[in-house]
């Protein structure tokens, strides 16, 4: 669809006088006023629901900070069904989807053998308060793929998060710890934190309002992959509970530092201090045994969620013995005098360990078992050429955009801007996401995954729409021309 062929809508005027308050262009400002008309238009009954409940609905879903030149776009796709690499939205239009789920779906959207768990499930009836007869079972199999002694179950990836940092601090003494800046570990307050570059002593400082300074009194931010942030945990080792880690962040794929992973792992061996890996988009994704098998590195605690749950919420903290008695007590037998011997923690919540997560757990776990390591190999395969495709488009066509994959995470590696173009540049990598989503690619900025239910097809329809949104940025005078040979 052209963008003349479309109606424009009662909001043409103010977007025009907008759009002329700005820094951009005649050529940019009519290109851009025309193509938010014509998304709008193509998703008008997401933006009309997103308007209607607004008034009673408090929700941020995936859109990041608000910025006033795309505020007509500003509303998530609402859909109303999926299936496989597909979801359709509450306007018929069909997407590839490489949100999936923020990484929970990796083996597409509703598969027949987690559906059938649920199912019968529900038959069963869904039992709160007494305990799951499957909890015992999903236990055992989080430990054979992982390696993990012993395990326990929450709602969610930040409460799995929260409660191993408490059961660190709870074992070790100690009350500090460090996590590496550009990682995400949930919306708890105690690592909803950033550096506090003003002082430059790796001290931490709230993310957000209403996250009080006591709660991040107690955290380093360290940089990480980089060696000198070994010598400052040495310097405060006395002090450390954990070290907390996402293995390959999701915001820098490229990222990848085994070495130090493997250093850090000797020092926090070596000072006692308790190595915490945070697996809630590695773990079951890169290999059967996550990130820590991937990497050759045993994590003392490492939490997961997303995958493990086949779309229901469900949070797993696993981990050595020595830290996971911490929650009942330690081992003991009927028969005998042994007894819980470990002090304990505090940890609960009348969701844990929900029948039909546990259900759902059980099936993706069985069903990694029995597929085995090739499932992963394959799918890393894929997505490593789907990415190296791209790439070599960007370098041919002379985009400064370039992309990065950990397995089949996939997410922008770097993006080099000219000064006097940087602007237009910016706005460009803002813009190519609504244009990938006109094309029918349902996605999250420019990074996503791909699920083993994507099919060839489906990648290179992927790759087609971006090269269709570079021309139309292109048009639009957002990306500079191809460059002559």
């Amino acid at each position: 669809m052209n963008a003349q062929q479309v109606t424009l809508p009662q909001h043409y005027d103010y977007l025009t006088k907008l759009l002329a308050t700005t820094w951009l262009t005649n050529q940019q400002q009519n290109y851009l006023r025309d193509f938010i008309n014509l998304y709008s238009d193509r998703t008008k009954t997401s933006k009309q629901i997103s308007q209607n409940s607004r008034p009673f609905l408090a929700d941020d879903k995936n859109l990041g900070d608000f910025n006033l030149l795309f505020k007509e776009m500003y509303y998530p796709i609402v859909a109303n069904r999926s299936c496989g690499s597909k979801i359709w939205d509450v306007d018929g239009n069909e997407y590839v989807d490489v949100m999936m789920g923020l990484g929970i779906n990796l083996f597409g959207h509703n598969p027949s053998f987690i559906k059938e768990a649920l199912i019968t499930q529900l038959d069963k009836g869904i039992q709160i308060g007494p305990q799951s007869e499957l909890v015992g079972e999903v236990a055992e199999l989080v430990y054979q793929l992982t390696g993990m002694e012993r395990v326990c179950f929450s709602n969610t990836g930040t409460e799995a998060v929260m409660s191993a940092i408490r059961i660190a601090r709870a074992v070790t003494g100690r009350e500090k710890i460090v996590i590496f800046s550009g990682s995400y570990h949930g919306h708890f307050d105690g690592t909803l934190i950033k550096a506090n570059k003003a002082e430059n002593n790796y001290s931490a400082i709230p993310l957000a309002p209403g996250v009080l300074p006591n709660f991040v009194n107690d955290v380093l931010v360290l940089d990480y992959g980089n060696p000198k942030s070994l010598e400052i945990i040495k310097t405060h080792q006395q002090e450390l509970a954990a070290i907390l880690v996402v293995p390959v962040q999701t915001s820098r794929p490229a990222l990848q530092p085994k070495d130090f992973l493997h250093q850090l792992r000797e020092l926090t061996q070596a000072t006692d201090i308790t190595l915490i890996f945070d697996e809630m988009v590695t773990g079951f994704r890169i290999h059967p045994g996550g990130a820590q098998a991937y990497f050759g590195v045993q994590a003392d605690i490492a939490t997961y969620g997303k995958i493990v749950g086949g779309g229901i919420p469900i949070g797993v903290i696993a981990g050595k013995s020595k830290y996971m008695d911490a929650i009942d007590g330690g081992m003991w037998n009927y028969g005998d005098d042994s007894y819980p011997k470990t002090q304990k923690t505090f940890f609960a919540g009348t969701f844990c360990k929900h029948p039909l997560a546990m259900a759902a757990a059980k099936a993706v776990l069985k069903y990694l078992q029995s597929e085995g390591p090739l499932l992963h190999q394959k799918l890393n395969e894929r997505t490593t050429e789907f990415i190296t495709a791209l790439n070599n488009y960007f370098v041919v066509e002379g985009l400064p955009l370039r992309m990065a994959n950990f397995g089949s995470l996939f997410g922008s590696a770097s993006l080099e801007l000219s000064e006097e173009n940087s602007s237009a540049a910016s706005v460009a990598m803002s813009l190519l996401k609504y244009h990938l989503l006109d094309q029918g690619v349902h996605l999250l900025g420019v990074s996503g995954y791909l699920s083993t239910a994507h099919t060839d097809e489906d990648i290179n329809y992927i790759i087609q729409a971006v090269k269709n949104s570079v021309e139309q940025l292109r048009s639009g005078g957002f990306l500079p021309p191809r460059a002559s040979v």
